[in-house]
This record gives structure tokens, sequence and C-alpha cells, in this order.
């Protein structure tokens, strides 16, 4: 199974990645897809240039993906001004062709940041799309509609999950993988108070004390024609 990611920014995988890291060990074949450069991800550094910020935050997610045999899609969109344009709507399509998708995780439709509501919109569509002859692109169009799960939001008050994966086993190698997004680990500290641990883990030990394990991540499943399967499709 050919299992893709697709957010916003570089180290918004971070509800997935135990879940990614599961499905690796099943065998599957990993994929990262990301709308924007993430150049306004420098709190720190907020007078940074945007080709200089983009490239840190391209390589680190180029590392992490390779550290996971994963490959690695950047349509580097204006971080924080990324629409919905038939141009940015191809260029997806193409990605997700590229990537033979057979399930799709990405950002749910409320959210606090509006990149991450515009990515999930585009997913809804493109997914879609991707299937469609008549929407050409140098790939081939899939050949079924992929199974769509999207992750929870932070701050979340209505998030409605009704599938959880145990990453018990995962969670240490998860947060190792997301501290390769260095800049990111000083970025939320200044910003949140908090790194990559502290914004994974809470919320990973209380999923997993609703269904009786450690640490859990959870998921709501995309409810349009085609992104939902009757069958099993996360680990």
């Amino acid at each position: 199974m050919n299992v893709v990611a697709i957010f916003a920014h570089q180290d918004d995988e971070m509800r997935c990645l135990g879940t990614m890291l599961k499905c690796r060990a099943r065998g599957d074949k990993l994929f990262f897809i990301t709308l924007t450069d993430g150049s306004k991800g420098f709190v720190q550094n907020p007078t940074i240039d945007r080709a200089e910020a983009a490239a840190i935050r391209d390589q680190e997610m180029r590392d992490l993906a390779s550290h996971l045999g994963a490959e690695y899609i950047n349509i580097a969109e204006l971080d924080e001004f990324l629409y919905d344009t038939p141009e940015v709507r191809m260029k997806l399509i193409e990605a997700i062709r590229q990537t033979g998708a057979d399930l799709i995780f990405t950002h749910y439709k409320e959210d606090y940041n509006q990149d991450h509501i515009t990515t999930h919109d585009l997913v809804l569509h493109c997914a879609m799309q991707s299937c469609l002859p008549v929407l050409a692109t140098p790939s081939e169009p899939l050949v079924r509609h992929p199974a769509v799960f999207m992750v929870e939001p932070f701050g979340a008050f209505h998030f409605p999950a009704t599938y959880y994966v145990d990453i018990t086993d995962y969670q240490t190698e998860k947060i190792e993988l997301l501290r390769l997004h260095a800049s990111q680990e000083i970025a939320m500290q200044q910003a949140v108070g908090a790194g990559m641990e502290k914004l994974c883990t809470g919320i990973a030990l209380f999923r997993g004390e609703q269904v009786g394990c450690t640490y859990a991540e959870a998921f709501a499943p995309m409810l349009s024609r085609g992104a939902l399967k009757p069958y099993p499709v996360l680990p």
C-alpha cells in the first residue's frame, strides 16, 4: 500500500507519523507531500530571507523522509498564503498520481491555520480529481480513489475521532524523527513553550487512555464518496 501524508507545512505530519511508522512496518511505501515552502515558520528569526528559510525547511523534511526510506514532494507555495487555484490543484493532482496513493493523511476541516484548512479542501477535491482522465498530467490517473483520513489538529474542540491506532511501540522513534525539524523545535519552544516531545506526548497519552493502550493517534475519515472504504486500511 502507498501511504501519503499531505500537509501544508514541513512538520505537520506529527499527528500521524507514529501510524506511518506502523504502516512501514507492515510493508507499506511512504510518501510526504507539502503544499507550502514553510518559510514563515521562523518566529525565532522573523527577518530571515524566504529562500534561506525555505531551503532549511525543505532539507529538514528530506532528512526525515530519508530516514524512513520515503519519497518527498515539495509543492512549495508561499507559506501562510496558500490558495485553492487551478494551478495549485493541478500540481497536487500530479503529485498524488506520482505516489500512486492508496491511503492519504491530511488536515481536519476545522483548524487554527488557514493553510491547513486550504490543504484539507485541496485534498478533498484533488484525491477525487486524481482519478479523472480529463485532467491530464504527466502521470497516469489513479485507478481508484484513495482512502483519506484527517488528523487531529492542535487545540481541537470537537474533533470527531472514530479511528485509533496504537503507536506505543513507535512513540520514541516518532519523537526522534520529529526532532529532525530542528528549526521548528526552536520555533515552537519560543512560540508556545513546548518542543516536539511535549506537543506529541500529552495527546497521545490521552488517546491511548481512551482505547486501552499507552500511546495512540486518532483520526476521522473524510466523509466523501470514494474516500471512505468498506475495508480496513489503517494498521
